[in-house]
């Protein structure tokens, strides 16, 4: 097959979503007004939100035989390239998302077989083939090591890490803080959530931009939530504010903000003020819709917005 646009690697996993009267206090309780499943993982979400682009997007990620049936559908109903997803015999990797009625929410995640995920030679050939290559920090630490060493000889040519969580949460299962230190001297787009910066980075959103900088990072994205973003380029930081629209679940807003990023910022050129401003257009527009996926854009229903706003 021809060599796509992105491989994207990482969690692709059955997300279930319960509607709850409230997030309940340690010892507390709650009701679940509604639960509905759907596919995500930061790996899938990111892709999917890519090829609602048009990008050809392929997915290296490990499900197990509970689950394969069902991710590798929702995947290839997106025409996302699924030939290197492995199957294996533990547990799908899954997380329960937890939204209260004002859309304030908690992820647990469970599961086995994205812990298990392992790249051979004909993975990194894969996704040496592509433009660009996205992994996050809840992609088990040998899969990060083996792409960031294929970075740092060249194999690949654009890599994308998004930092997707604090480093409590990734212990034992995740990227390791060592290998995110290595990560940074090669890595060409560096995301990151204000929780996440905070556990990593012990600092503000200014110490995060000036660690970066002396790391050499030349492209970041620092997101706020409702805050909107900040974008580093080079010496030069940009401010992106949020898009105002009906919130309805803010669940995936990260994700489909670095499908934005990638598709503009890397595969398209455009500026980082413009790159960001799509992206942020991106991310509202899921928002208005339940679930991670709930409301992938075009790239037309982007520039809508962007022409209101």
């Amino acid at each position: 097959m021809s060599s796509l646009d992105v491989v994207t690697v990482g969690s692709a996993v059955v997300d279930h979503i319960y509607s709850l009267s409230n997030l309940p206090e340690p010892d507390g309780g709650a009701f679940a007004r509604e639960h509905t499943t759907d596919v995500g993982g930061v790996a899938a979400n990111v892709a999917a939100g890519l090829a609602a682009f048009g990008a050809e997007t392929g997915v290296i990620s490990r499900v197990g035989t509970d689950a394969a049936a069902e991710i590798e559908a929702d995947l290839r109903a997106r025409d996302i390239d699924c030939t290197r997803m492995q199957i294996g015999s533990e547990e799908s990797s899954y997380t329960l998302i937890l939204r209260g009625p004002d859309g304030e929410r908690m992820i647990i995640a469970g599961g086995q077989s994205v812990p298990s995920l392992r790249l051979d030679d004909r993975d990194i050939e894969y996704a040496s083939d592509a433009n660009v290559v996205f992994t996050s920090a809840y992609a088990p630490d040998e899969a990060v090591s083996r792409l960031v060493s294929a970075r740092e000889r060249g194999e690949i040519s654009t890599l994308v890490f998004d930092l997707a969580g604090p480093l409590s949460e990734l212990e034992g299962r995740g990227t390791k803080p060592e290998t995110i230190d290595r990560l940074l001297s090669v890595v060409d787009l560096f995301v990151v959530g204000d929780v996440a910066a905070r556990s990593y980075f012990d600092g503000d959103a200014e110490d995060v931009i000036a660690t970066l900088t002396e790391r050499g990072v030349s492209r970041a994205a620092l997101t706020q939530g409702s805050d909107g973003a900040l974008l580093l380029d080079g010496d030069t930081v940009h401010e992106v504010p949020a898009f105002d629209v009906d919130v309805n679940d803010t669940t995936g807003a990260g994700d489909t903000f670095t499908a934005g990023l990638i598709q503009t910022w890397l595969l398209d050129d455009y500026s980082a003020p413009d790159a960001g401003r799509f992206a942020a257009a991106t991310a509202a527009l899921n928002c208005t819709a339940m679930g991670a996926r709930g409301n992938l854009p075009t790239e037309a229903d982007v520039r809508a917005l962007l022409k209101k706003q």
